[in-house]
């Protein structure tokens, strides 16, 4: 995350078990479950027998150890009697698995997760799962990675591997369960350890979020159960090389490892499959010997690919993807089977002159603008709410996201890969992961016996996503990069997995040994500073690769505030800056919104009441978030201390959250969303903090010309005080700007807040980009040698309190609605400013609701939050899943800054 004075620290890992220890009883439940009677009875998993079959355990029966006084021999034997145990699904934290089944209230509302014990927690969890097998011919192994902490694990009452040994969310273990398994029921039972990140190489939470009462202690990765003939395949991948700069042709070579299981000599043949390439091999191997077998373009000519599919990043050119298919026989009959799917890019990531990190995707410079992932905080995996999420980052015109630590399932990087969205997975801060080069900071310093968790935590990560084109970089630090032990431990381990990519020591300006500098910088801000901040090249101004930055807080929309806090809870959000914010932080440091709320009156006046707060909190992070894009957008080209990477810290939260996101927990949109949207347009026209000029920013690859730039300046009240065009405006592609002109320092007649509009229009006329600013003649004054870790202080506000007069302004809309084939529905909302006078809209926003008033979401607009003057009108088209309408009919209710509410049917 960021580096913290240890004045900033979280309590202490015993600081935080104060309390009584408690058992879960009934009678502690806050919730109506009743695991008993609800019980579906035993979870069974009928594991296929087909050679190179991987069958993943489909859920669990899981019960404390506080509450089981039975053996491990007899939990993890067929028939043991699991009365009272609580189902899981497959990949499931203990407490994931208690909110499913109804235990607690809703913890994501209020403070109910305060009323959860964590004392419940501080003791193991049995995990139990039965499967069956209709033979025994074949070998079993059990594959898995993703357990939190650590575990004992069972198969049919014997211990096959111990907490020793299994520990760590990201290593991988296979466990040879052949002479265990039996026909028909076996039982799989892990006895999982408590987590605690600042002692484990797990995951943890920082500050992102009240960090979960089990800290996710459980099995958060599938379990699988391998069949098998006495020859397995593994570690199989495809290294490419692409023809730089032609892009015309490719090599692949195919990698994997050939495993001899049994106690005798055999000669398999492994073959493989890409497309209609074919190819094969005789491989003898001794008993449980295990050879390296590769295949290149010098024994398959075929492997010399010409006119390859390339794989680009999303809105740079398509994503195909290849499949390999290989196979291991043995006397004609197969044994094991691999499959893998890849892509055909290069990329390359080198320090330019003034040391920033520089990436490349098949020769061509990119600006990665990208945002901060999070996960549900209880690990929850939803493949289509994950979806969804990426969705609207490309929706924003965003092409990277950035994990620290909370390394997803496979099925994320398989979207990423689909979308074109890249990633850049990396190990987290402030914890275990760190403490061993951190000083002061949380987490604990290394063991001995911590060194190889962390060394196969990065073999099993880098060969898990070394064939994902999504995945452009692994950054082994993250607030600090690692010393020179720990770091020959990762490049040995990724040099082994020939990991592809670039490898970045640290997301913050530090270097490790041998791979010197980061190339990032981390220098903020996380809380809130004004629009003109991002424009300065310095702290975390436009230049450079920022890895995580924002203006902090972020106020999600009325109706999603009202789904996460009581109605006392918002009252004092909007009246007392001061206060205590549960679903802000657990740091104190961003406890509270004093820094974002001072500024809210400070520029737009005192809030009114909830209503008011939140409409001057959308207005403020769309100016805001438009800002970081569009400052770091326009540098990128410079040619002195260009810009080469933003990450908005975040781009989602775990949870209900009141900062650290461009969208909310229940995919709601609203300033920083369409801020965001705006900023990262194809073509885009924009205005600048720093030096008043009006730049045309073009993010396609090929060069415009014929561009005419229109900018006015306008009162409040909507009278013209400045008006030019400029025609004939060219800008080059892949992220060059122009500056079409500069506004004067000062007009006649201006008042102090102030409206400006910028129209981009192309050859024929057509408008292709639309920008509203307000604006004040007496700027933010920042006071930056008093910069903090966390954020510059403004000693002076701009003054937008202007905007408060403004008259209210009529909007018309009419909407209807189509749907299609594919389940999907489109509302095409027109509005139109109907007003008499010459004051504008300002901001108004359609929102797509339920017959009750209830958003309909997740939806992707063609745009929104936009600003008409008199007799505008524009069309606006959204798209969502028909059936999340539930069979009802659509409306659109509009608002705005200056807009009275009202909503249409969209029939």
């Amino acid at each position: 995350m960021f580096h913290r004075p240890a004045l900033h620290r979280r309590p202490a890992a015993a600081v935080l078990a104060l309390g009584v220890m408690c058992t879960l009883s009934t009678g502690a439940r806050a919730g109506t479950g009743n695991p008993a009677a609800a019980h579906p009875g035993p979870p069974v998993t009928k594991v296929a027998s087909t050679p190179g079959s991987a069958t993943p355990l489909s859920r669990y029966e899981i019960q404390s150890t506080a509450r089981v006084s039975d053996s491990p021999v007899a939990v993890s034997s067929p028939g043991f009697p699991a009365r009272g145990w609580y189902p899981a699904g497959s990949r499931s934290t203990v407490l994931g698995a208690l909110l499913a089944d109804g235990v607690y209230a809703d913890p994501f509302y209020s403070t109910n997760q305060q009323k959860i014990p964590k004392a419940d927690f501080r003791v193991p969890w049995w995990y139990r799962s039965d499967f069956t097998v209709a033979d025994t011919s074949e070998r079993t192994h059990l594959d898995f990675s993703g357990v939190i902490s650590a575990a004992d694990v069972y198969v049919n009452g014997r211990r096959v591997a111990d907490a020793s040994a299994v520990t760590g969310a990201y290593t991988h273990h296979e466990l040879d369960i052949t002479s265990l398994v039996r026909a028909g029921r076996n039982t799989v039972a892990f006895r999982i350890r408590p987590n605690d990140p600042d002692k484990n190489l797990t995951m943890g939470w920082i500050d992102w979020l009240q960090p979960p009462p089990d800290q996710n202690m459980g099995i958060v990765r599938d379990v699988l159960v391998r069949r098998g003939g006495p020859v397995a395949l593994r570690d199989t991948h495809v290294l490419t090389r692409l023809d730089m700069p032609s892009l015309t042709a490719a090599d692949l070579t195919v990698k994997a490892r050939v495993r001899n299981d049994s106690a005798s000599a055999v000669t398999a043949t492994v073959s493989g499959r890409i497309g209609s390439l074919s190819f094969a091999r005789r491989v003898p191997l001794a008993a449980h010997e295990s050879k390296a077998v590769t295949f290149g373009p010098a024994d398959v000519p075929g492997l010399h690919l010409v006119s390859p599919r390339v794989w680009w990043p999303a809105g740079m050119g398509g994503q195909p993807l290849y499949r390999l298919d290989l196979t291991a026989s043995v006397s004609g009959a197969p044994s094991d089977t691999a499959h893998e799917s890849f892509g055909i890019r290069e990329v390359k990531a080198p320090l330019n002159a003034d040391g920033a990190r520089q990436f490349n995707v098949n020769g061509r410079r990119l600006l990665v603008k990208g945002g901060g992932w999070s996960p549900d905080e209880f690990l929850r995996w939803d493949p289509a709410y994950v979806a969804d999420r990426l969705k609207y980052a490309l929706d924003l015109g965003l092409n990277t996201i950035r994990l620290e630590g909370h390394i997803e399932p496979d099925e994320f990087f398989d979207l990423a890969d689909r979308y074109g969205i890249l990633a850049l997975p990396g190990w987290e801060c402030c914890d275990k992961w760190e403490g061993e080069v951190n000083g002061e900071e949380s987490g604990e310093e290394w063991t001995a016996a911590d060194h190889p968790v962390a060394k196969e935590s990065m073999a099993a990560e880098a060969a898990r996503l070394r064939d994902h084109p999504s995945v452009v970089s692994f950054l082994i630090g993250s607030d600090f990069a690692p010393d020179a032990t720990i770091e020959k431990d990762y490049l040995d381990a990724l040099r082994a997995a020939d990991w592809p990519n670039p490898v970045i020591a640290a997301a913050s300006d530090n270097s490790s040994p041998r791979l010197g500098s980061s190339g990032m910088k981390m220098t903020g801000p996380y809380d809130w500073v004004p629009p003109g901040y991002w424009y300065a090249k310095r702290e975390g101004g436009a230049t450079g690769f920022n890895s995580e930055t924002s203006a902090g807080p972020d106020i999600p929309t009325l109706d999603t505030l009202r789904r996460m806090m009581t109605p006392a809870e918002l009252d004092t959000l909007w009246k007392d800056p001061k206060a205590e914010q549960y679903h802000r932080s657990p740091s104190s440091t961003f406890g509270t919104l004093a820094l974002y709320d001072d500024a809210l009156t400070g520029r737009y006046g005192a809030p009114r009441g909830l209503g008011d707060y939140v409409r001057k909190a959308q207005l403020a992070q769309y100016e805001n978030v438009r800002a970081q894009f569009e400052a770091y957008g326009r540098n990128a080209t410079d040619a002195v201390q260009p810009s080469t990477g933003v990450v908005h810290w975040m781009f989602n939260s775990g949870w209900t959250s009141l900062h650290w996101q461009l969208v909310d927990r229940f995919l709601d949109q609203g300033g920083a969303y369409f801020g965001a949207k705006k900023a990262n347009e194809p073509l885009h026209v924009q205005y600048s903090y720093d030096d008043r000029s009006v730049v045309v920013v073009n993010n396609r690859h090929t060069a415009v010309s014929g561009l005419t730039a229109h900018v006015s300046l306008y009162t409040t009240d909507g009278r013209r005080m400045y008006d030019r065009a400029v025609t004939g405006v060219s800008v080059e592609g892949d992220g060059a700007h122009t500056t079409a002109l500069a506004l004067p320092s000062s007009v006649s007649g201006l008042p102090t807040t102030y409206l400006a509009r910028l129209i981009l229009t192309d050859p024929a006329g057509k408008e292709v980009s639309r920008n509203v600013y307000w604006l004040s003649s007496r700027p933010d004054t920042l006071d930056w040698a008093h910069t903090d870790w966390y954020y510059t202080p403004t000693t002076s506000y701009a003054d937008l309190t202007g905007l408060a007069s403004m008259a209210q302004v009529p909007v018309s809309a009419t909407a209807s609605t189509r749907t299609g084939g594919d389940g999907m529905s489109t509302t095409r909302v027109t509005l139109r400013a109907t007003g008499s006078g010459r004051t504008p809209s300002l901001l108004t926003d359609a929102h797509l609701v339920d017959p009750a008033g209830r958003p309909v979401l997740p939806v992707r607009w063609s745009d929104n939050e936009v600003s008409l003057w008199p007799g505008e009108s524009v069309t606006l088209t959204a798209t969502y899943r028909t059936a999340d309408l539930h069979g009802t009919a659509p409306g659109v209710r509009i608002s705005g800054w200056n807009t009275p509410e009202h909503t249409v049917p969209a029939t």
